[in-house]
């Protein structure tokens, strides 16, 4: 058996997400249908994480065993050529069998994009939140460097769908690094988030959280009420998908082969 790391890219806006779907695309079906075209085998693709419908991704990991005796770089080129162009394997590498792309994973950056100007260009609406509106941004960055640190983000996640399943999970998170900055053109402001994993929905959350508190509703201090709370209802909206990037998952060093 052999083993298989890819880096995928992908815009995500015409899929049901990462994760494989019955009767819809999603990235991560899209690829196991090339991958078994290829191998003729039953392949299965694990993924660093899974991302929503119309999140995009970078820096996406995935990982996948085979008996097939194409190289690495044979994988990509197929997987290219039979792939939509919105879904791109960026590289592909043999790894050892210890390698999953899920486990392997200690770390992932998120990237959120607000369009402040009054028009956004036809090229960039796929990618971007359109906001145009007043903010106190400021205020935003101060909050945002409330999110460093361990916390529980129950007040900042989607529930799973199950009150079981919420009760059981745990909602504790730590982020190694947050920060807003505007852009270097100057038309927009974006979120980067670095953590160790991440709820559903919460960067999202985050993000509309920081929205509130750049239009006055909630102050950079009230971050950390909202992690006593633990009421998801307080916080900002779960904004639109398009604006989220998965950019890069870091993994741990030892899976060469």
């Amino acid at each position: 058996m052999r083993y298989f790391k890819l880096i995928i890219a992908y815009d995500g806006t015409d899929f049901h997400g990462w994760q494989m779907q019955s009767n819809k695309p999603t990235i991560q079906g899209e690829i196991i249908d090339v991958l078994r075209r290829i191998t003729q085998g039953n392949v299965q693709l694990h993924g660093a994480g899974r991302t929503d419908a119309g999140v995009h991704a970078l820096g996406q990991i995935g990982s996948f065993r085979t008996q097939s005796t194409l190289s690495a770089g044979e994988f990509q080129r197929a997987l290219n050529a039979l792939l939509p162009p919105t879904i791109r394997i960026v590289a592909a590498e043999e790894v050892g069998p210890d390698f999953n792309a899920r486990w392997s994973a200690r770390g992932k950056i998120y990237r959120y994009r607000l369009y402040r100007g009054k028009v956004v260009p036809p090229m960039l609406w796929r990618y971007v939140l359109h906001y145009p509106f007043p903010l106190d941004e400021d205020a935003m960055r101060a909050a945002s460097a409330r999110f460093v640190g361990m916390h529980d983000f129950a007040s900042f996640a989607a529930s799973t769908g199950s009150e079981e399943d919420d009760k059981e999970r745990s909602t504790e998170r730590e982020i190694y690094a947050a920060e807003l900055v505007r852009s270097a053109g100057g038309e927009e402001l974006v979120f980067t988030v670095r953590g160790r994993s991440f709820l559903r929905y919460m960067v999202r959350k985050m993000v509309g959280t920081l929205l509130d508190v750049g239009r006055g509703k909630l102050e950079p201090d009230d971050i950390a009420r909202l992690y006593e709370l633990k009421d998801r209802s307080k916080s900002g909206p779960t904004v639109p998908p398009q604006g989220l990037c998965m950019v890069s998952v870091e993994l741990e060093e030892a899976f060469h082969l």
